[in-house]
């Protein structure tokens, strides 16, 4: 429990959006085919009504919106503009915000990463913040420490959906665990003792068909995939197993896909939401059947 000079953590609040919401994340991904696709110019004019719609249809109701920096950043300064903007009436519409930066560094570099996304101060402070664990899992400390302050999140890449992943992350340590469960390993000691959910999460993409690791982090499992890249919401208990009560879902053009009209966004985010509960459901209770 947070006290009066304590942030409450993002795990606690990121469970109760969960419960109450659904747990279902949806990216925010202005691309420009998407943006040709909504009858937009891909502009910053065309950027800002987009994002402006994907907040006004979802914020409210989902869970996560996870904005994807990169496509931000490539309008510069007016685009980041468009982001921060974005942060701030999202959050404020009661949603949480996932900044998909996945930045990673070392020391002061890091750093002032962790000033920028993880800071309150800052305009582009967000709920939670994606990093790459692999110049090390201790060049994250800076932005470990910052989320701790802020009451801020992190989820660190251990196996991502794309295929070239595998390469690095399922490579072997010098003590004979693969990559990533070292890694996954550096995060359960992260939220050890947390409850009712660490803050630390794992990115674990939900195409890998099984993750063949062990995913007991106590912490929240963002799985990217779902929709475009091939994973349906039946997938998740086959990959995840045990662990398949604290995934974050992550769909974007599965959504996205349906705009610029709010209410066909609306319509198709409630449906993968109501996909994901019946999986994780269905493969909760069954666990607690056989035991």
């Amino acid at each position: 429990m947070s006290t009066a000079t304590e942030p409450e953590a993002f795990g606690a609040r990121l469970r109760r959006a969960m419960d109450t919401r659904g747990p279902l994340c949806v990216g925010i991904d202005p691309h420009s085919s998407l943006l040709s696709a909504w009858g937009l110019s891909d502009d910053v004019a065309g950027l800002t009504a987009f994002t402006r719609t994907v907040v006004e249809a979802l914020a409210d109701r989902v869970a996560v919106l996870k904005p994807q920096s990169a496509f931000f950043e490539r309008f510069g300064s007016r685009g980041v503009a468009v982001l921060e903007k974005a942060v701030a009436e999202a959050r404020a519409a009661g949603a949480l915000v996932l900044m998909d930066a996945k930045r990673g560094d070392i020391g002061s570099t890091m750093a002032a990463y962790a000033q920028t996304y993880l800071d309150k101060d800052s305009p582009l402070f967000s709920d939670a913040l994606t990093v790459s664990p692999y110049l090390g899992f201790g060049s994250l400390r800076p932005a470990l420490d910052a989320a701790r302050v802020s009451g801020s999140g992190l989820f660190v890449l251990a196996l991502t959906s794309n295929p070239e992943g595998a390469e690095v992350q399922r490579s072997t340590a010098a003590d004979g665990r693969s990559l990533a469960q070292l890694m996954l390993d550096h995060m359960a000691a992260e939220n050890s003792g947390a409850t009712p959910l660490g803050s630390i999460g794992a990115v674990v993409g939900a195409t890998l068909g099984e993750a063949g690791v062990d995913l007991g982090i106590n912490g929240p499992l963002l799985a990217p995939g779902i929709g475009a890249q091939g994973a349906t919401p039946a997938d998740l208990p086959g990959v995840f197993g045990a662990a398949v009560g604290n995934v974050v879902p992550s769909v974007s053009r599965g959504v996205l896909r349906h705009g610029p009209d709010v209410y066909a966004l609306r319509a198709a985010a409630e449906r993968f939401s109501d996909e994901v509960r019946t999986a994780v459901e269905g493969a909760v209770g069954s666990t607690d059947g056989a035991r």
